[in-house]
């Protein structure tokens, strides 16, 4: 489909079942409409093959119907000029030589999420970042122990500047960002750090501005949008009224060919789909289910695992849905993972509640234990995501203090966030510039603040260690990506929970965590241990190192030792500073 180069020319295949006539127009024929007519194929596909012609062409699709002619820009278009200009014939061949890159391990994965418009935007003028300015940071991500990015949509979107999800041209990447040839030296380079790229994708409704797709060959039912898009209420999203018609196989295919250029041109490694409950709902919600969504969810997962086995699928469905991340044998729609709602909400109330009383440490402590199916990692655990610190909600650390979001109560609270993420089970994800207490909320016009990363590079350095624990790059805490949690004490009054986090159990394998979530300091606190003897302190996030604001408490090592406590044979005491977590290992 679309413009398909070929070493003697070029060929055209477009789908437009109500077209009385298509050509192809472009800079190589004057746009003349008639110097290059499309021969009609079976079932409303019309072809054209164009000898000597190269890549760098611009051209559209001329489409005849009754009573008028529209132009309009190929639905697979791989480049466009810009999101209401011309198609481009792409050509897609890349050195990936020396690219044989393999995504981590799910339960060693660290996510990063970015937004390519402001994550490494130096500019001065209006235009946004590009994959380059991301490039020139890796060795940082890679320090910091980053092994995945997540970037925000970059299909071509409509003016200079968005959040991404409203594309425009799904096939075409952002010429803002540099188009497809840069987004592809980003990938290969990202890949030679060690880091692995997830892209995020908009498949529950398009546009709705710059949409050529909108009654593509003119046809539609009333005002409705045509042969790409429901033409009844099922059209309805929050974001206009162009959910595509996941019943027709033309528009199924339409999406799957673009899934399969991400992972097979680009050798993503992986996608992470935008609210999933609006493709398998018609309005996200239970009562009114959408049976052609969820097949075709099914049916995207079963040839990605078939074709590009691996490759991790994320949905964002924020439902509490466990069918989502069910095998698809088992009646589910087959994703890797999912974003959990279950954590992200409880965590983000108990760090930002001012009243020490008012936080739960029951919820917590759900969250920290909560599951969707058989794999403690068929969830992605945050505390910030694009979602989370915008739309009415602030980063974190603003919404602790909003006078002085870098005050000790902030840096307490989002680092006492941040050590949860770490050390609960799930694959944790970062928001861009949250490892240095970016403040505000999340703009697409509002570059991150690369200075506060030389400013709170000790709250950096507390990520770095959290995130080298979590990948036991030291080789004593592989509990923490094993697949067993038990919360074994948690005391709501005193507002003090702790955890145990094992793989296979015993040293080098078995992970306590100790959380303080209130003001004051507890001494000599009892605590049952899982296992009798020495237990060395291997984090203590209220290390004076980490902020010069903080208490360094004087958290030692501890030994367990015979008595029965938390239904443990074997208890310990540890000393922990107010609103700081500590970790210890066998």
């Amino acid at each position: 489909m679309g413009s398909i180069l070929h070493p003697n020319g070029v060929a055209f295949r477009v789908w437009a079942p109500n077209a009385d006539r298509v050509s192809v127009i472009g800079s190589f024929n004057n746009w003349n409409g008639g110097a290059s007519p499309m021969a009609s194929e079976s079932n409303g596909f019309w072809y054209l093959d164009i000898p000597q012609l190269q890549a760098g062409a611009e051209y559209k699709y001329l489409i005849a119907t009754p009573g008028k002619q529209i132009e309009r820009i190929d639905p697979y278009a791989r480049e466009v000029t810009h999101s209401v200009g011309n198609a481009v014939v792409h050509d897609p061949s890349f050195d990936w030589q020396g690219d044989d890159f393999a995504i981590a391990p799910w339960n060693e994965l660290i996510i990063y999420e970015l937004h390519v418009g402001t994550f490494n935007d130096q500019n001065n003028d209006d235009t946004s970042g590009k994959f380059s300015s991301i490039s020139a940071r890796l060795a940082y991500l890679k320090k910091l122990g980053i092994n995945a990015i997540q970037v925000m949509p970059i299909g071509e979107f409509a003016g200079e500047r968005s959040w991404g999800y409203n594309p425009a041209h799904i096939f075409s990447v952002e010429k803002a960002y540099g188009g497809p040839l840069a987004f592809k030296q980003f990938i290969k380079q990202a890949h030679s750090h060690g880091i692995a790229v997830i892209l995020d994708v908009v498949y529950n409704h398009f546009g709705p501005s710059d949409l050529d797709l909108w009654q593509f060959d003119g046809w539609s039912e009333g005002d409705r949008g045509g042969i790409y898009f429901y033409n009844d209420d099922r059209s309805h999203t929050p974001w206009g009224e162009t959910r595509p018609d996941y019943g027709r196989e033309e528009v199924r295919q339409y999406i799957v060919d673009n899934i399969l250029m991400w992972l097979g041109e680009y050798h993503i490694d992986g996608l992470r789909f935008d609210c999933t409950q609006f493709i398998r709902t018609v309005n996200g919600f239970e009562d009114r289910n959408l049976p052609d969504g969820w097949s075709l969810l099914q049916r995207i997962n079963l040839e990605i695992s078939q074709r590009f086995p691996g490759k991790i699928t994320i949905a964002e469905d924020l439902q509490n849905n466990k069918w989502v991340t069910k095998d698809i044998g088992a009646g589910g729609a087959g994703f890797g993972c999912q974003w959990d709602p279950m954590f992200v909400h409880p965590i983000r109330r108990a760090v930002i509640t001012t009243v020490d009383e008012q936080r739960s440490l029951h919820a917590v402590g759900d969250a920290i234990t909560y599951r969707y199916n058989d794999d403690a990692f068929d969830r992605v655990i945050y505390s910030e995501s694009h979602d989370e610190v915008a739309n009415g909600q602030a980063r974190v650390p603003q919404e602790i203090s909003p006078n002085n979001p870098k005050d000790w109560y902030a840096q307490k609270r989002s680092t006492l966030a941040a050590a949860m993420i770490f050390t609960a089970p799930g694959i944790p994800m970062l928001f861009q510039g949250q490892e240095f207490l970016e403040s505000g909320w999340f703009r697409d016009t509002v570059p991150v603040d690369w200075e506060q990363r030389h400013e709170f590079f000790g709250i950096v350095r507390l990520y770095r260690d959290l995130i080298r624990l979590r990948r036991n790059l030291d080789g004593f805490s592989r509990g923490l990506s094993g697949q067993f949690t038990q919360v074994f004490h948690l005391n709501e009054n005193q507002k003090m929970i702790a955890f145990h986090r094992w793989e296979q159990g015993g040293e080098k394998d078995d992970v306590v965590v100790v959380a303080n979530f209130a003001n004051e300091p507890r001494y000599n606190y009892i605590l049952g241990l899982p296992a009798e003897g020495f237990w060395a302190l291997r984090f203590n996030s209220d290390w004076q190192g980490y902020s010069n604001i903080f208490g360094n408490f004087p958290s030692t090592d501890t030994r367990a030792e015979s008595g029965g406590y938390d239904n443990f044979p074997w208890h310990g005491l540890v000393s922990i500073g107010p609103y700081s977590v500590l970790i210890f290992s066998r």
